[in-house]
């Protein structure tokens, strides 16, 4: 089948994703790379493709925004910009080769999160006392993640916060929405200059993803927070292994 078929679909289900829980970049990027784009290439468009549909979501979710951390959400939100401009220049000087072989090792943290993340946020907030400058500084860092990697960004934020908060997923959804959208701005912007998107594929996965967007936003009002979990998980682990073995077998 030509790879270019599943882009339409691919979307649809990263914006649902991404709405529900984040991690939509884990269902785009295998599809681009298939269709036959070199990978930072791949990463870079998806990062473009899903830009609208994480919008609508911060739209659908607006009513939510609030501090992040007990951080008011200007200070958060521009610390996030910051990273995702350190994050796409980043990636712009990583060669196709050596983002192969990194790509997996940037989904895994996500998957290990997700698996470990509530019992480790447990543990972690019985022991220590987290300030507002580490909090900022892991907020840096999931934004250079999010300029650097895409979609998965809003899992990586979901875990964190988790951590950190220990909120439920549906707390955090609006918050998260608006940082992911806030990282990619910036990226998409660093890409579009740079010339590495391709935009026949993005738009394809753009429209997928800006009806998946809308309908994940208005379902994950609704949906058990660990139902989305737990799907998540499965779809997350299963494309970890798969660029494991893409990567190095």
């Amino acid at each position: 089948m030509n790879g270019s078929l599943l882009l339409v679909p691919a979307g649809l289900l990263a914006g649902g994703m991404n709405a529900l829980a984040g991690g939509g970049s884990f269902v785009t990027l295998p599809a681009l790379i298939a269709s036959g784009i070199p990978s930072v290439s791949a990463n870079a468009t998806s990062s473009v493709a899903l830009y609208p549909g994480g919008a609508v979501s911060a739209w659908v979710y607006r009513d939510g925004l609030g501090p992040v951390c007990g951080i008011p959400l200007v200070p958060t939100l521009v610390i996030t910009l910051v990273g995702g401009l350190a994050g796409s220049l980043l990636l712009l000087w990583t060669p196709n080769s050596l983002f192969d072989r990194v790509l997996p090792w940037l989904l895994l943290p996500t998957t290990l999160a997700l698996m470990f993340g509530p019992r480790a946020g447990a543990v972690l907030r019985a022991r220590l006392t987290v300030g507002r400058p580490t909090i900022l500084a892991v907020q840096f860092l999931l934004g250079v993640y999010g300029g650097y990697f895409g979609g998965a960004v809003g899992l990586m934020m979901m875990a964190a916060w988790s951590l950190l908060q220990g909120a439920d997923i549906k707390a955090l959804n609006a918050p998260r929405t608006l940082m992911v959208t806030a990282a990619n701005a910036v990226a998409i912007f660093c890409f579009a200059v740079a010339g590495v998107v391709r935009w026949e594929a993005a738009l394809l996965v753009g429209a997928g993803a800006v009806a998946g967007g809308y309908a994940g936003a208005h379902l994950g009002r609704r949906l058990n927070p660990t139902l989305v979990r737990g799907a998540t998980l499965l779809i997350s682990t299963a494309i970890t292994a798969r660029f494991f073995m893409r990567a190095y077998s």
